[in-house]
């Protein structure tokens, strides 16, 4: 058991940690979340002696070995596979010896270790981790030195995986990886039998790996049960109750002060109002819960709208210095698509990407895309690009020379920048902040596309959640590729498969994909294809149709919904509004002063209150008939 007691640790004046304590059973996998700048690589850091604890213990079994993950990328001159074995210093130690040891006693120990460490599969145990995290049998005998470093992350975090500790600590151990190989990691970690601490923003990956959520929140440690999800719902309810008991609590608190007041000068009740105050001195405060600045996005809707497609291909070849990397594509895009690119990094979503954002030409084939169409681009190298000694003001003024401060101040707001952060120098941004201030220059001429390349990195689960719903309220049409498979399952209805120098459809959902990976298909657009066909039951093939009146058919029924869409999104908005509203309401009659003075005004807001609750009532009436219908049409459409 990882047992924490007690445990304190300050950085200057900050408190990170206070009197912090919890328990982690053994063998359990457990997830660590908080908000970004909480303590969470602190807390690591102290289970490993890296640095050293102002008060309080961290007790580990004396013979647990302890693994965990690494900032730099790995050096060497080795192959993939021998980088690997060596991390088991142990193992390749022993096997060193077995060839020179003369000793019977010392023999019989080293090769008893030697099965007890299963040297005999080592080789096989390290390739096999290695291809699950994407590396295929030629890449593995290639030098540490031939791959960029996130790649070369990838083989720390094998290396950390071979060496099988007893306790693995993981610190966003995704950052690095593709879809594929973040599925991978999923399920070698459901069936790991040493005991994990994960720091995640993957709430997916929590979900489905851990087996308790240990929260780190106002310098102090809760061990939930379940998974994240589970977490959240009962965290939501812990906090309800405690609102609840805290607004109780400052009426009684009122209540008694009032009294106070009146007759503490009274001689007939001074020893009442004495023993009131008392009272008050041992009422334990109820803290208020602040969630610290909740970050919202809003991607701003498309004008003007155009006619589809905004975006289709034909028989193109795209790649680099006339070399192929995708072949025969023949993709469309339309203002309501919502895509996700799924493929191993390397087969080319990032080189589709590029081509969609204009930012690469094709080599052969067809292109059009519509009139005064504009592409909004997000990809994590952009940060690099951006100018480090600017503000996110200036930098997004230099996008719109034309626009007032505050114009520029009102999109930065969209993407949760305060004055105050959109005045500070990019430098110092949090690695979330120029994420954000990204999506805040992409969007500023409000593009009718949205192409996302791997948006959810250094986001925290609050910051994804948010991202989420953006996405899902934008009118325009989205590509997104995502190591996270919690974002694409709530925000992609259609699947483009890259692999093979193809771009094909794919017509299942998350979990056939991932069953289609788990089940080590090869790489290939054949052997694929024939394994998703067992997977999804093939349809029998449609008869001929004529895709120029295919199209046509499908733009009149796109714009013969498009009313009801509209009138679906007012409702929305006619929703949000009263929720706004009702939620003031609920405000100032949380306010202990109004039960002190005039009743007018308090019947007044529990009018208020029951005629905006019944305006929500009748609006979501309305919406769930439209939703209905909307969904009758949808489906009768085809």
């Amino acid at each position: 058991m990882l047992q924490i007691e007690n445990l304190t640790y300050r950085i200057g004046p900050r408190v990170l940690l206070d009197e912090a304590s919890a328990s982690i059973p053994a063998g359990h996998c457990v997830g660590l979340v908080g908000r970004n700048g909480t303590g969470k690589t602190t807390l690591l850091r102290l289970i490993t002696n890296e640095i050293e604890a102002d008060g309080g213990s961290i007790t580990i079994p004396p013979r647990w070995r302890i693994g965990v993950t690494s900032q730099e990328a790995p050096e060497g001159r080795g192959s993939l596979v021998d980088s690997v074995l060596a991390a088991d210093t142990e193992l390749t130690d022993l096997e060193t010896e077995a060839e020179t040891a003369t000793d019977p006693e010392r023999i019989s120990y080293i090769y008893e270790r030697l099965g007890e460490k299963e040297a005999h599969s080592a080789p096989s145990r390290a390739a096999r981790i290695l291809a699950g995290l994407g590396f295929d049998e030629e890449a593995q005998q290639r030098t540490l030195g031939e791959f960029s470093g996130g790649w070369r992350m990838r083989v720390m975090l094998a290396s950390l995986l071979f060496t099988k500790p007893d306790l693995l600590l993981l610190d966003e151990p995704t950052n690095h990886l593709d879809l594929e190989a973040a599925l991978w990691l999923e399920d070698y970690l459901r069936r790991y039998d040493g005991t994990i601490l994960i720091v995640s923003h993957d709430r997916g990956l929590l979900n489905r790996v851990s087996r308790e959520i240990l929260h780190l929140e106002n310098s102090t440690l809760t061990l939930y049960q379940g998974g994240y999800d589970q977490f959240e719902a009962t965290r939501r309810m812990r906090l309800e109750q405690n609102e609840r008991a805290r607004e109780k609590q400052d009426l009684q608190r009122a209540h008694i002060q009032s009294f106070v007041d009146r007759f503490r000068y009274k001689a007939s009740k001074a020893r009442q109002a004495q023993s009131r105050l008392k009272m008050l001195e041992r009422m334990e405060p109820i803290a208020e819960h602040s969630e610290g600045g909740r970050v919202t996005f809003n991607f701003p809707d498309p004008v003007p709208q155009l006619s589809p497609p905004l975006f289709s291909v034909l028989n193109a070849t795209v790649g680099y210095d006339d070399k192929a990397v995708l072949s025969n594509l023949s993709i469309r895009l339309d203002e309501d698509d919502r895509v996700a690119l799924l493929g191993a990094n390397g087969n080319g979503k990032s080189t589709l990407m590029r081509l969609l954002a204009g930012r690469l030409k094709q080599m052969s084939g067809t292109l059009t895309t519509a009139p005064k169409l504009r592409v909004g681009y997000f990809a994590q190298h952009q940060t690099e690009e951006l100018d480090m000694n600017a503000t996110p003001v200036i930098e997004l003024g230099r996008r719109l020379p034309e626009d007032k401060d505050v114009q520029l101040r009102s999109q930065l707001g969209r993407f949760g920048f305060s004055q105050q952060r959109a005045d500070t120098k990019i430098s110092n941004l949090s690695g979330g902040e120029k994420a954000r201030l990204l999506f805040a220059l992409m969007t500023c001429d409000k593009p009718h596309i949205l192409l996302l390349d791997e948006p959810t990195n250094h986001l925290d689960v609050d910051s994804r959640q948010a991202l989420i719903q953006a996405i899902n309220s934008f009118a325009g049409a989205v590509v997104i590729v995502s190591h996270d498979p919690h974002v694409i399952e709530l925000t992609a209805d259609r699947f483009w498969l890259v692999a093979d120098g193809s771009v094909v459809p794919f017509d299942g959902d998350m979990d056939a994909y991932r069953s289609l990976l788990l089940a080590g298909v090869k790489k290939t657009r054949k052997s694929a294809t024939a394994k998703i066909e067992e997977i999804i039951p093939a349809a029998p093939p449609p008869a001929p149709v004529d895709k120029r009146e295919q199209r046509k058919k499908a733009a009149e029924q796109r714009e013969a919904l498009a009313p009801l869409r509209k009138q679906v999104q007012r409702m929305e908005k006619n929703i949000a509004k009263f929720q706004t509203e009702k939620a003031e309401i609920e405000a100032k009659m949380a306010d202990p002063d109004l039960y002190d003075g005039d009743s007018a005004k308090l019947v007044d807001l529990q009018k208020d209150l029951g005629w905006v609750a019944g305006q929500i009532a009748e609006t979501e009436e309305v919406w769930l008939g439209l939703q209905r219908e909307l969904e009758e049409a949808s489906a009768a459409a085809g």
